[in-house]
Order: structure tokens, then C-alpha cells, then sequence
């Protein structure tokens, strides 16, 4: 471009991106998207023939993979054109995904595979992260993008109006104290066809001045298309007019490096410091289509529990690691994770594919699972015993879990009830089978399991009822109650209005605290939905609605290991089942839930009211927590919410107590303060039911034929956890962890082995320092691959922790930060040292550098 301007040209420069955003699935699915990948990226590249200073943007690689298996000369020249640094590929991510929703490991995954593929075909890794069109971005990014080699980020929303964040260029720090340089793109990040002056005009107009030079993001985008001739003629004549100051083609990376040169240390030390998440833009989106959320829900623990169950077979047994199968199931859930298909504002028919592709990652982790099972079963010794069947239960988490195992079994006319290993009872009772035939022998038992850390133990199924003389595997049960009203056990007790069908008691015993008695409010609340898919403008949806009638309420099951009591609610067309299930020992009310669903654009709110006083409320975000304000706002969530506040004693006296709540499906929640007619509660928005991709100001025609979201059955579960004191002590994320990924116990039969009773193969001692992923390294042997373990801080305090691998001999013992992540690549050889990797499973002092990315 030109540099004869003239003398009243503005003193700025603005940074000219060319890019395509291309949502490769949202109005349409995903095989147009595919097709028009490789139209925009031939289209970018014919612009960089026609402009030898054109410079074009380009992230998530999943497109550039669609390029490479289908068009071999354009993948051809894109590598020619990365080569020569006009071609820019940045945000290291494999899709641009909803960034409050997924999981801590998918994050790390985004970038595994996203900055692997960049590094492997072109040489170089993103130092940029770039996802502009998210609906938000939660606190823990800043940690995750630096653990994978990038340090700045480029995002449009929240916009000016939706957030209290002030400016456009900041320092972005997670709890850990990782900060990245973040740019908060100016009006959009695309353009329409023609002449550019608006875009820049508006981005000009939303720039903070103090930084004198701005970064503006053009080129027809959403359907992907990309800069076009026309607006790169006219950026040449504004330039040359000197209408908006320098106009100069670049990229997010030069942006960047020329803002800190130009700034100087003591100027970037001057940006204002963000400490918080980046809310909020289409707040329904937490909410919006039940099933993707449930569905991506399912295939990320079933893909993590299935590495490491791979990773230990590789090792016990030599089994090859299934790194392709593996790579591909982890490639299906992040695409499906992508903003617009994850929160709900895609296409009807794009949730057809999700299922189908999620589906497949989930059967091919089970079929990982389920062989790396049978390998250690059938080593198992397992002595021969008349009558009986052996039951193997299997614990994917690495810590010792108590819990209930529900199984099916056959040949027992006369019903069973379960030992252990050594002959020894366990709490069990029998429960209803999912076959319903004339066959005598199938039956179903609910026992009780204590399992070893990431390991397996064996039980025994023997015919009929326990004969008294049969010693406990450990202590007798203990009180166990219940009735239409009252379900109680030795620490919790549990008692239902028989009007509402809500609890209006729920007391630890260990404490004498009732975080339930005399709170007020409906546990329903049914609201008409005006809004669009997206939930555009919504702040919250804590709105009083109204209650669904009771209809019945039912004790199902009153045995020595579990009670259960069902209750049936109705509202229009729809019903509600709620089955409350109280175990014995437990200090947790798990809630399992069967909505029929048949409303059109309403919503239902699930509350849970508490007789705290001044409370404060703590969100699980990927990663970590996040203290958010009790105001009724309709936040994002990971698996739970907890209030915690005080509690006025019979004495006079205060305390510290709380109720948390946690579930396996929903990621919609409010904290509510008290009012006149309620008091502070939990809100999770269990449905909604707008229209698909409904785009407010689009307005519905009164006589339009629409397809609503989440009309019939989905099922969910919940657990109600009361605690003293505050929420740290109770170990929230790993009762999460396991609701959302129960053990799995497999019949088996008698043969003799080398193996014990019960194993563990790795184990993080239960406290603060979680692990969260154990699978084999990326690179190296596929067949003997070294084992990467990563784990987190979960309180936000520091802490040590010890890490032990008995499975290869190995021991871990490192100091965590408050919320800090650490990856660890873990040799076979016990003479090997252990050294800490980056998110990227690199050394952090080694690896490849920038070279010509972003």
C-alpha cells in the first residue's frame, strides 16, 4: 500500500486482519461447512495472487484438516503460502468452541490436537488464541492457553455493553495468577462484501483510544467467504485518502508484538488487570437442547476413563495403546463442543449428526474399556464356588470410592445377595430389573462396593437371602429408615412435605445443622419463554413461574442398603419424576429425574430453596471455582453450585454451613437472594423450549409451522449435598466426577490367576490435588508409550501432593499452586526422571517454536 498521505492523515495504524470466519456447522450441518472450507481457502488464496501484501487469518484447524483429505493441490499451496508468512494460522484450537461448557480436559485437548496438526504439517505452533465468536470465556483460559505456547487472545464477546470491562487491550489473569494479553476485537469480526469504511469507522468508534493503534477484523465470514477484492481495493484508497489513519494488512501476531514495542514495559504495565470470567452474550445458551449437553457430557468421561484403562492395558499386559481410535473419538467431542452447536443454536438436524458422531465416540471407548476389563479379568484368581457368579467392579477414578453398584443378572430363581472376595457380606438388596419377561432367574441387586483407587475388586453373587451368621466385609449397617415422608439414615435425615412433595427438613446429624428447615419456595417453577434460542438480552430466568402439582409419591425401595421414595409431578402436557435415594452411611441425597417434556416456549426452573442467611455462592468452571454474586443472574456451570452462609443455632450461636448441588447434564444455573416470599436458593434451568435457530429480532409468524427444542423424555441425576463449614470440605468435584462416571461391574467366571481380589493401579490420595487425566503420551512408541498423568489444585489453596503409579512403579510427589495445573511425562523405566510437560505434552524449556504462525 501507498505511503503518500496526506499530512492530516490520523497518527494510528490500523491493523487490517483479513479472515473467513466459517462456522463449519450452524444454519447449515456440517457437510457444507466441509464444502466450503476448501471455496473460502481457494478464495484466499486466489486473493494472495491478485495482492502480493495480502495477508489472511486462518484458525481452527479442522478445516485445514478437511482441505488436506479432500483437496491435496490447495493444501499444497496454503503450505507454500505459510512458508512465506502471508498465510497465518493462529488460535491453535481445533474448533472455536462454546468456552464456558466443556470440561477442563477438553481445553486442554483443543489445543493437544489443534497445535500438534499445526506443528506437524506446517512446522510451527499459534502463539495467538483466537476464538471470536464464542458466547463467553471462563476464568481458566489464561492458564490453559499459556500451558499451550500461546500468550495473547483475541475475542469479541462480551461487547462493550453486555460487560463492566472497560477498554480494548487488558491483561487477562486465571486464579493461578497466569496472565495472557487479551484484545477485545472493536465491533466485528467480519465484514459485509463491500467497501470496508463502516467496519472501520465502528471499530474506530469502540476502540479504547489510549492505545492509538487498533486491530480491525474484516472479510465476509459465518458462511466463511473471506476478504474480497472489493474490500481490499477500498482498505488501498482509505489508505491512500488517509481517511482513518494507517491502513495496513497484518495479522493478530503483529498486532501484538508492535502494541508491547511500542508501549514499552512500563505501558503494558499499565493495562488494566481482568481477574474473572468474560460474561455475558446469549445467556439461554446454557440451557438451550438438553441432549448436546448431556450427550458431550457422557463422551468426555467416557473417553478419559477409557485412556486410562488403555494406557494400563499397554503397560500390565502389552497391549497395543489405541492412540488413532483414541485420537479420533477426542476429534468427534471437540468438533461437537464448537459455539454453535454445543449451546443449542444450531439446526435441527445438526443434533442428528452430533448424536451419531458423539455415539461413535462412545462406543469405541467402550469397546476400549471393556477389552482392557477382560484382559484383567480373566487373570483375576477367581476359585470355583457352586451356585454363585462373580461380579468384578471396576473404579475409573484414581481414588477409593464407596458406592452403590446396580447389576443384572440371571440363573438365581431365588434371588442373590453379594460377599466379597472373602466370603464376607456386603449391604445388598434386590431392585427392579430391566427385563420384564416370564424368566425367573434374571433379577437385578443393588450392593454396595468399596473399591481401591483406579483399580478393580471382586465380589460374589450367592443365591437367596444372607444367612444371619455371615460377617460384614466391614461394619454392620447401620440405621436405615423409611417411609412415604421420611427417608433418614445414621447422618442424614430427609423429610418430605407430603403437600408439595419437597423436602422441608434436611439435617446432618453429625452437626444438628438444617440447611433446608423453614426455607421457603416452590422446588418447580414453570415460566413462559419468550425469548429466542440464543436466550439474546436475558439476564436471568429466575422468575417465580408456576409450581407442578403433585401427583403421587411413592417408597419404591426400603431395604438395608437403600431407600428410595418416588415423586410424580404434573404441569400442562408434562410430567416430572423425581426418585430420591438415601443409602446407607451416605451424607449425600441423590435425586434421579425423568422430565417429560411437552411444552412450547416455556421453561422450568428446578430450585432448591435453603434457610441460609448472607450467603455467598461458588460455581465449578473448567478447572476450577469461581465466586459469583447471589443476584439471580443466569451464569454458566460445570457440575455444581454451592451456597454456603450462615446458620442461627437453638442457642443463639451462628455457624457455617451450605448446600451444594450437583448434576451430570445441566450447565444453566442461578443463585437467587431471599425475598418476601422465598429464601435464597439454587436454580438449575432444567429445560427450555424455544424454537430452533430462532434469532431474535426475526420475529415468528402466528401461523408458521416451527420445531421446538426438548419436547419428550430426557433423564438426569442429582445429588443434594449439605455440609458445615464451607464447600471445600465437601470433596465436590470428586463426587461430580464419579455421578458423572459411575464403576462398572462385569460378571464373570471361575478360573484361576495371577492377579489378587482387588488392585489399584494409580491412586491421588483423595485431597485437594485431583487427577484428571492419566492416558499414554502422544509421541513415541505407540506400543509402549510413556504415561502422561495431569492433575489440579480443586480448593484454590496451595497444597502437595503424591501421585502413586503402582501400575508402572512410579511415584509423583510436587507442590501445587491455588487452582494450578501440572502435566507430568512419566518413562517406564523407574531410572528415567519424571519431568513436568507443558498442556501440549512438551518439555516446557524444549519444543518448536513460533516460526510463522500466530
Amino acid at each position: 500500500m501507498t505511503t503518500e498521505r496526506p499530512v492530516a492523515t490520523p497518527d494510528r495504524t490500523l491493523h487490517m486482519v483479513g479472515n473467513a470466519h466459517l462456522d463449519p456447522v450452524w444454519l447449515w450441518p456440517w457437510q457444507e461447512g466441509y464444502q466450503e472450507a476448501r471455496a473460502t481457502f481457494w478464495s484466499a488464496i486466489h486473493r494472495m495472487d491478485e495482492y502480493p501484501d495480502f495477508v489472511f487469518t486462518c484458525d481452527q484447524m479442522v478445516l485445514l484438516s478437511w482441505v488436506e483429505e479432500s483437496d491435496p493441490e490447495l493444501f499444497e499451496r496454503i503450505r507454500e503460502r505459510v512458508a512465506e508468512g502471508r498465510w497465518v494460522n493462529t488460535g491453535g484450537w481445533w474448533v472455536e468452541p462454546d468456552c464456558n461448557m466443556p470440561g477442563g480436559e477438553s481445553f486442554v485437548r483443543q489445543g493437544l490436537y489443534g497445535q500438534r496438526y499445526l506443528h506437524e504439517r506446517f512446522g510451527i505452533v499459534s502463539t495467538v488464541g483466537m476464538n471470536v465468536d464464542p458466547f463467553g470465556h471462563n476464568a481458566m483460559l489464561p492458564q490453559i492457553l499459556r500451558g499451550q505456547r500461546m500468550d495473547s487472545y483475541c475475542f469479541l464477546r462480551p461487547g462493550p455493553h453486555e460487560s463492566e470491562l472497560d477498554g480494548t487491550a487488558f491483561w487477562w489473569e486465571a486464579p493461578d495468577g497466569s496472565r495472557v494479553l487479551a484484545y477485545r476485537i472493536p465491533f466485528e469480526y467480519c465484514s459485509p462484501p463491500g467497501d470496508v469504511a463502516h467496519q472501520a469507522g465502528k471499530a474506530l468508534a469502540q476502540l479504547d483510544r489510549s492505545l492509538g493503534d487498533v486491530m480491525v477484523f474484516y472479510g465476509v465470514g459465518n458462511h466463511g467467504g473471506g476478504p474480497t477484492k472489493a474490500n481490499i481495493e477500498s482498505i488501498y484508497r482509505y489508505d491512500q485518502m488517509g481517511t482513518f489513519g494507517r491502513m495496513s494488512m497484518s495479522s493478530p501476531r503483529r498486532y501484538f508484538d508492535e502494541l508491547v514495542a511500542r508501549k514499552g514495559e512500563a505501558g503494558m504495565a499499565d493495562l488494566p488487570v481482568w481477574r474473572d470470567d468474560l460474561q455475558h452474550h446469549a445467556a439461554g445458551c446454557y440451557s438451550a437442547h438438553s441432549g448436546i449437553k448431556a450427550w458431550v457430557r457422557r463422551t468426555q468421561a467416557a473417553l478419559l476413563s477409557a485412556e486410562r484403562w488403555a494406557v494400563i492395558g499397554s503397560v500390565t499386559d502389552g497391549l497395543s495403546y489405541p492412540r488413532r481410535e483414541l485420537d479420533h473419538g477426542w476429534k468427534q467431542l471437540l468438533f461437537n463442543q464448537f459455539h454453535d452447536i454445543l449451546p443449542g443454536s444450531a439446526i435441527e438436524p445438526a443434533y442428528d449428526d452430533a448424536r451419531d458422531q458423539l455415539g461413535e465416540a462412545v462406543a469405541l471407548s467402550k469397546r476400549i474399556i471393556t477389552r482392557v476389563h477382560n484382559v484383567i479379568a480373566r487373570q483375576v484368581d477367581v476359585p470355583a464356588e457352586d451356585g454363585t457368579q462373580p461380579v468384578l467392579v471396576f473404579n475409573p477414578h484414581p481414588w477409593q470410592v464407596s458406592t452403590d453398584v446396580e447389576l443384572q443378572y440371571g440363573v438365581q430363581p431365588t434371588g442373590v445377595h453379594v460377599v466379597d472376595a472373602d466370603g464376607r457380606q456386603t449391604p445388598s438388596q434386590p431392585t427392579q430389573s430391566v427385563a420384564t419377561t416370564n424368566d425367573k432367574g434374571r433379577g437385578a441387586a443393588v450392593f454396595r462396593a468399596e473399591l481401591p483407587a483406579l483399580g478393580y475388586r471382586l465380589y460374589r453373587l450367592r443365591p437367596g437371602s444372607a444367612p444371619a451368621d455371615i460377617p460384614w466385609s466391614n461394619e454392620a449397617p447401620g440405621l436405615l429408615r423409611a417411609s412415604q415422608t421420611v427417608l433418614e439414615n445414621d447422618i442424614l435425615r430427609a423429610e418430605f412435605d407430603p403437600a408439595s412433595g419437597w423436602l422441608n427438613s434436611l439435617l446432618d446429624k453429625r452437626t444438628g445443622t438444617d440447611v433446608v428447615a423453614g426455607a421457603r419456595g416452590e422446588h418447580t417453577q414453570i415460566c413462559e419463554d419468550p425469548t429466542d434460542t440464543w436466550g439474546h438480552h436475558v439476564v436471568s430466568y429466575a422468575a417465580a413461574g408456576k409450581a407442578m402439582d403433585l401427583t403421587a409419591m411413592v417408597l419404591r425401595e426400603d431395604g438395608p442398603e437403600r431407600a428410595r421414595l418416588r415423586v410424580e409431578r404434573e404441569w400442562g402436557r408434562s410430567t416430572l419424576v423425581e426418585e430420591f435415594i438415601l443409602r446407607q452411611g451416605a451424607d449425600e441425597l441423590e435425586v434421579r429425574v425423568t422430565l417429560d417434556w411437552r411444552e412450547q416456549a416455556h421453561l422450568l426452573k428446578m430450585r432448591f430453596p435453603t434457610a441460609l442467611e448472607n450467603p455467598t455462592a461458588t460455581y465449578e468452571i473448567p478447572f476450577g471455582t469461581l465466586e459469583r454474586p447471589v443476584d439471580g443472574a443466569e451464569e454458566p456451570g460445570q457440575s455444581w453450585v454451592d451456597l454456603t452462609g450462615e446458620m442461627t443455632t437453638s442457642g443463639g450461636t451462628t455457624r457455617r454451613a451450605g448446600l451444594a448441588v450437583i448434576n451430570n447434564a445441566k450447565h444453566g444455573y442461578d443463585v437467587s437472594p431471599g425475598d418476601d416470599s422465598a429464601t435464597p436458593s439454587i436454580g438449575i434451568t432444567a429445560v427450555r423450549s424455544p424454537v430452533y435457530s430462532w434469532h431474535d429480532p426475526k420475529l415468528l409468524d402466528d401461523d408458521g409451522f416451527y420445531s421446538f427444542q426438548d419436547q419428550g423424555v430426557q433423564r438426569f441425576s442429582y445429588l443434594l449435598v449439605p455440609h458445615a463449614g464451607e464447600w471445600r470440605e465437601a470433596g465436590l468435584a470428586r463426587r461430580a466426577a464419579l455421578l458423572g462416571a459411575p464403576p462398572r461391574a462385569m460378571l464373570e467366571s471361575f478360573h484361576p490367576g495371577a492377579l489378587p481380589a482387588e488392585q489399584s493401579f494409580a491412586a491421588d490420595g483423595g485431597g485437594q490435588v485431583m487427577i484428571t487425566a492419566l492416558k499414554g503420551w502422544q509421541d513415541g512408541d505407540a506400543d509402549t508409550p510413556e504415561v502422561i498423568v495431569r492433575a489440579v489444585e480443586t480448593t484454590g489453596a496451595p497444597a502437595s501432593a503424591r501421585l502413586r503409579l503402582p501400575f508402572i512403579d512410579r511415584v509423583i510427589e510436587s507442590g501445587f499452586g491455588p487452582s494450578q495445573i501440572r502435566t507430568f511425562r512419566v518413562p517406564r523405566d523407574p531410572a528415567a526422571p519424571i519431568v513436568e510437560v507443558d498442556l501440549l505434552e512438551w518439555d516446557i524449556d524444549d519444543g518448536p517454536a513460533a516460526g510463522g504462525g500466530e
